[in-house]
């Protein structure tokens, strides 16, 4: 045996992963989950936050240890409208500031604590994080999404699971048309990325493999579907999906977003909202979008499979056909750095197209060899 030389062989180089944070809107969750009147605990961006609402029926966001002797306000009670902390009882008000302490004469001009701004949307809570201090950008609010919280859409469907890992693992997938086939059984037929701003986009179509889903006698017959997912900012993706059958077309939002705890680990978060079918009851349109949604959840849970167990890697050893994920690194990358140190080439619009050519050719003829296997097994089954 031939044993090959390190300097034949590829390394794989991954520095540490960055310790700042990325600047921009990061989802906490549906926002419902923090309207109980309660304080809630949420370790993000290598610190611990808590969120409360307060009495107007506003969602806050604070640094969970008071200013005052470190006691841990998520461990408090809401009063009114501030938080008051377990240790001395001191009111801390949504804006950061002492409102009030019960036992003293007058609140200290420096009682301040750090408030994150929030945006409440969609039956959503984000909270914006920026390493300069800096309040959000106007154009980089979240978009609104369509049917969120609507009678003919079903209500958020919503995952959460924790990862070992760097959250850019999660974005590499934008630009990654090849594992489409292999981890979630699609077959994309069109693959094209668009980078400009603040935004990074993916359009693909697909066509159905009836070797991973073979249809079903009495169901509608799957044909494929359309998808246009896009990152809105470091950490808020939406993906408008439409699967196309005979007889019908089901429209779906995913949302993907995620937050880090730290740098290496991160909180990941999938919701998903059916349009309901018309000219059904109400209870048969939740039935066919619950079942797309549980579609939708599987196929998502393939990826976090792969994240949860992958390698970090900086220098990708790519192929023609594996799509400009480099270029997306760089436009990544203008979340990590100040305002000023934005360089043009992070957010000027680029565009690629991938040609599909040569893997719709394999791909489909391991469908067919697949097909071939599987009606073969079928021939040689004992008859029961």
């Amino acid at each position: 045996m031939t044993m090959t030389t390190g300097s034949e062989v590829r390394a794989i180089e991954a520095a540490a992963a960055p310790k700042r944070f990325a600047r921009g809107w990061h989802c906490l969750g549906l926002a419902d989950r923090f309207r109980d009147g309660r304080p809630h605990p949420v370790r993000a961006f290598g610190q611990k936050l808590v969120v409360f609402q307060s009495g107007d029926g506003r969602l806050n966001v604070l640094d969970a240890y008071c200013r005052h002797m470190g006691g841990d306000l998520s461990q408090g009670t809401v009063k009114g409208d501030e938080i008051a902390c377990p240790f001395h009882d001191w009111r801390w008000g949504g804006d950061g500031r002492c409102k009030q302490i019960p036992y003293a004469r007058r609140v200290p001009l420096r009682a301040r604590t750090a408030a994150w701004p929030t945006l409440d949307q969609d039956g959503m809570l984000f909270v914006w994080n920026d390493p300069e201090g800096n309040p959000p950008r106007e154009q980089e609010t979240p978009p609104r999404i369509e049917g969120a919280l609507d009678d003919g859409w079903t209500d958020w469907i919503w995952y959460e699971t924790t990862v070992e890992s760097n959250v850019r693992e999660v974005i590499d997938n934008v630009a990654d048309m090849a594992h489409f086939f292999y981890v979630h059984f699609n077959f994309p037929t069109y693959f094209k990325n668009i980078f400009e701003g603040h935004v990074a986009a993916q359009h693909m179509n697909g066509k159905a493999r009836e070797d991973t889903r073979p249809h079903v006698e009495g169901t509608p017959r799957y044909l494929g579907n359309t998808s246009v997912a896009a990152y809105y900012g470091p950490s808020f993706m939406t993906d408008e999906l439409t699967y196309e059958y005979e007889d019908m077309d089901i429209r779906t939002t995913l949302i993907n977003c995620h937050y880090p705890i730290d740098e290496n680990s991160f909180v990941l978060q999938y919701g998903i909202i059916v349009r309901k079918q018309d000219g059904l009851d109400e209870e048969a349109a939740m039935e066919v979008a619950t079942t797309q949604a549980e579609y939708v959840k599987r196929g998502f849970e393939q990826d976090v499979e792969i994240w949860k167990n992958k390698a970090r890697i900086d220098n990708p050893l790519l192929c023609e056909e594996d799509g400009p994920v480099y270029q997306l690194r760089r436009w990544y990358e203008q979340f990590y750095v100040d305002v000023a140190d934005i360089r043009p080439e992070m957010v000027e619009r680029f565009e690629y197209e991938l040609d599909t050519t040569k893997p719709n050719e394999i791909w489909q003829k391991q469908v067919e060899e697949n097909l071939a296997a599987q009606a073969a097994a079928a021939d040689r089954a004992p008859v029961a």
